[in-house]
């Protein structure tokens, strides 16, 4: 129990910035183990998404007007 109150008191006497410039190296480190996409990859992944995008969308329209047709048929 000692141990959790020191460290809650060492975290709490820290200093803003130094606490800022620890995220800041911390995000740095984790962005460099980031594998990056290639420009072809990039932009085939990305024609991919946008074409499902479509795709979807244009079903939900005729899905839409379909109910909205019988709904006019019926009502």
């Amino acid at each position: 129990m000692a141990k959790k109150e020191t460290a809650q008191a060492q975290e709490k006497s820290e200093n803003p910035i130094e606490v800022t410039q620890k995220f800041l190296q911390g995000t740095k480190d984790e962005l460099q183990k980031v594998v990056w996409p290639s420009r072809q990859q990039l932009i085939s992944e990305s024609v991919a998404v946008m074409s499902m995008v479509g795709l979807f969308a244009f079903l939900i329209f005729a899905v839409d007007k379909l109910f909205m047709w019988t709904a006019s048929q019926v009502f």
